[in-house]
């Protein structure tokens, strides 16, 4: 798949059907959590979770990526069990009260959990620690036969800060999803999805630095690669603003990363995000068109 151009089409297996997406793939994010750094407290109701979630879908989401534990910076996991109990009620509730055809995704660094959210109908597990903070990981989801987002990220997110330390972001991204590439296909997974991990053990200037070279990663990997800024520090504390008013900026990087390539982004705003992915194709389409 030539990762040349604006952006490449690809699918993914979720549940019985083959998903083919055509342009830029929006995931909206659904965090039923009291902590998380932006809308914590906001969908914790069964209500609120389901006025939420129709919300990011008419907003043009097409995929709610569910999470019940915050992994920002700081915070501390919750127990798997626990976990797997609060993320497969969630994932059930969606399942009974969205379209039948909605795809939802769950943001997990557990087996446990990922398990029993795919048995209550969920389609995709993004874990944000590449596998390792459960050595089951990858045989679990080998196993499920889901798409897996692999995450860049150094130690649990109550530490990971103390690991931004880099000869070459980059490259070492680059070195990282190559080796995990290799063994995750090793155990069977077929949908491997690439997500860098802005944010996670990278301070702002790194993230930056990785962003202005993304393209090392767009044009150097097959697989999707997934973005996930949304109003994150990087984009708050370079505008010293806050993350309530980092929409603008968001859009911005979103902007950028569809510019290198980038075929995902993570987003608690889908409509903003659509916008964005909409004006960057009809850009490239006038492009195509003189050429």
């Amino acid at each position: 798949m030539s990762k040349g151009t604006f952006f490449s089409s690809f699918t993914l297996h979720c549940g019985k059907n083959i998903v083919s997406f055509e342009h830029p793939c929006i995931l909206g994010i659904l965090n039923v959590t009291p902590d998380s750094f932006y809308d914590g407290g906001r969908h914790v109701t069964p209500e609120q979770i389901v006025t939420h979630g129709r919300q990011l879908l008419a907003d043009g989401a097409d995929i709610i990526d569910v999470g019940v534990v915050s992994s920002r910076p700081g915070a501390v996991l919750l127990d798997p069990a626990e976990e797997a109990r609060r993320l497969s009620e969630v994932v059930r509730l969606l399942r009974a009260e969205l379209p039948e055809d909605t795809i939802i995704s769950v943001d997990t660094c557990y087996s446990l959990p990922a398990e029993a959210a795919v048995r209550a109908g969920a389609a995709i597990i993004n874990d944000i620690s590449g596998g390792q903070f459960d050595p089951r990981m990858f045989d679990a989801v080998a196993d499920l036969h889901v798409p897996y987002v692999l995450s860049h990220t150094r130690g649990l997110p109550s530490e990971m800060m103390q690991y931004a330390h880099y000869e070459d972001i980059l490259l070492e991204l680059q070195h990282y999803f190559s080796e995990l590439l290799d063994k995750v296909y090793r155990l069977g997974m077929t949908d491997v999805i690439l997500d860098p991990g802005f944010g996670f053990a990278k301070t702002a200037e790194q993230n930056f630095d990785l962003l202005s070279r993304l393209e090392g990663l767009t044009e150097v990997f097959r697989e999707p690669i997934l973005v996930g800024v949304s109003r994150k520090r990087m984009i708050y504390e370079t505008l010293k603003s806050s993350p309530q008013e980092s929409l603008n900026g968001t859009t911005v990087i979103n902007t950028i990363a569809l510019e290198k390539g980038v075929q995902m982004l993570r987003v608690h705003d889908p409509r903003e995000a659509r916008e964005a992915a909409v004006i960057c194709e009809r850009m490239h389409e006038c492009t195509k068109k003189r050429d």
